[in-house]
């Protein structure tokens, strides 16, 4: 007779494991000891972290109040992403959270846009984004709760230090009652007939048993792909990064409530503003550039001082064959990798716990629930990717070798389709579970230079509409209710501050 699980066992920090620790020790009763195993001498890359709106959800789903959260990681709010030189070198387009514009007529209103840009009408889509517009003022207050104000139209979410925020939830977890062992895993032990894992031995010889184990080991991945033998499916030749250099520097006088996204010659870099520090990194390709000189372009394209040695980091972008396999669940880097051009990582993980909490097995661990968690986790990681891969695909660029190789490659079919329809006649079909939604998709492909050969049919049948009078009126509201918010420095220094 199958039973409920009674242990849960962790193996690995980070917040991949006490983000899972956290929900689990939450939604899980106490008959079910959670226990998670991390060592001291596994060190960490300690960015800063940015994120995604949906990181609220799982903060507020464990009951954490915002303004603690910010506080105890150094957080500061986040309304989107700049990108700067991935058309063309000097050209910018932002990518908000939130909602461009409204909808006008029962009609997408990217249609309207277009229809606006095809009489002469040239100002680019963000410029009907309220998060836009208070981004590039520097300003930051929370969205309304009035459905009827353009206010209520964007969207936020954090910037924060990674490892304070695995150590809030470490915390947070042993209030609920999780267990703490230091240790370094050295074997693992498996079933010989069922294949299940049974049992890891730590260095200091000590054996912890457990009914389920969750591989939060990073890119190691020591449960599921090297014990379990689960194997890798490697996605360079669509994402041909495959290296990071990181380096915190001084604060700027302005903290600005966006990240920013700067294309170098074979890579981009990254800046994430915190409340003590500026995170700066540079992903690169090592086929295209080498480490001392991906270290030297980073240093000289930092705004303010560094404050530490850069830190390097090696990785292979794509995901396991499976992410649950038997007994054995992958979170985090041990599940896949894709590069930070979107802030997915901690979302990755979000999602991961929560979906495995609704699949929660018992023990035997039926294997239909493992198959539909890994259709699920699959489809996302693959929507995921072909969102990133339009960042590098949809470039004029082909000033270097990199950029060159990036225009020209064979993309996924899917892609492929979606990037043919808009280009058609503007229409957007991200898939309806897709992390990413019609403003998203549209704020890279406008941005990025792509255009539609022909207006939607649907517009060229509405002539009752000014679309210029109507658009420039939005966009005037915008401009004056993001004037009357407070600066976002003032309003962390109100709410946040550390």
């Amino acid at each position: 007779m199958t039973q409920k699980l009674k242990k849960i066992v962790i193996v690995g920090g980070g917040a991949a494991g006490w983000m899972s620790a956290a929900f689990l020790a939450r939604q899980l009763d106490k008959d079910c000891e959670i226990k998670l195993i991390e060592s001291s001498e596994i060190g960490t890359v300690g960015v800063g972290e940015a994120t995604i709106p949906p990181i609220k959800q799982f903060n507020n789903l464990l009951g954490i109040k915002e303004s603690d959260f910010l506080k105890s990681t150094q957080g500061t709010f986040k309304l989107g992403i700049d990108f700067e030189n991935w058309h063309k070198k000097g050209d910018r387009y932002f990518h908000p959270f939130g909602r461009f514009g409204l909808e006008i007529d029962y009609a997408p209103f990217h249609f309207f846009w277009l229809r606006n840009q095809a009489d002469g009408v040239n100002k680019p889509v963000e410029e009907y984004s309220m998060a836009w517009h208070m981004a590039k003022n520097n300003k930051f207050a929370h969205p309304s709760r009035d459905a009827r104000s353009v206010q209520s139209t964007f969207d936020y979410a954090y910037h924060f230090d990674a490892n304070l925020y695995a150590n809030y939830l470490k915390n947070y977890s042993l209030k609920l009652g999780v267990k703490h062992q230091e240790g370094k895993v050295d074997e693992v032990f498996t079933h010989p007939e069922s294949g299940f894992i049974t049992n890891v031995k730590l260095s200091n010889g000590d054996e912890v048993a457990g009914d389920f184990f969750i591989d939060c080991t990073g890119f190691n991945s020591l449960l599921l792909g090297k014990t379990m033998g689960v194997g890798y499916q490697n996605w360079q030749k669509w994402l041909p990064c495959d290296k990071a250099v990181a380096v915190p520097s001084q604060l700027p006088n302005q903290i600005l409530p966006y990240t920013r996204s700067i294309a170098h010659q074979a890579g981009w870099q990254w800046q994430i503003p915190l409340q003590s520090r500026l995170g700066n990194g540079l992903v690169y390709s090592s086929q295209y550039m080498e480490t001392n000189e991906a270290t030297e372009t980073l240093l000289q394209n930092i705004p303010t001082k560094a404050i530490s040695e850069p830190k390097h980091l090696s990785f292979t972008t794509g995901r396991r064959n499976e992410f649950w396999h038997k007994n054995c669940l992958a979170v985090g880097l041990s599940a896949g990798f894709l590069e930070p051009l979107e802030s997915t990582s901690l979302h990755l993980i979000q999602s991961a716990i929560l979906r495995f909490t609704t699949y929660l097995p018992s023990t035997d661990c039926y294997s239909l629930l493992a198959e539909q968690y890994n259709r699920e986790t699959a489809s996302e990681y693959e929507q995921l990717r072909d969102f990133l891969i339009l960042h590098y695909k949809a470039t004029a660029r082909e000033d270097s070798e990199f950029w060159h190789y990036c225009k020209n490659m064979q993309i996924p079919e899917a892609l492929a389709d979606k990037i043919a329809l808009y280009k058609h006649a503007g229409h957007l079909t991200p898939e309806a579970d897709n992390l990413f939604k019609h403003t998203n998709w549209l704020a890279v492909m406008a941005g990025q230079g792509l255009k539609p050969d022909q207006l939607p049919g649907m517009v060229t049948h509405k002539q009752n509409i000014d679309y210029t009078r109507t658009l420039n009126g939005l966009r005037k509201i915008m401009i004056e209710s993001s004037q009357s918010a407070p600066r976002h420095n003032d309003f962390i220094a109100k709410y946040c501050k550390s």
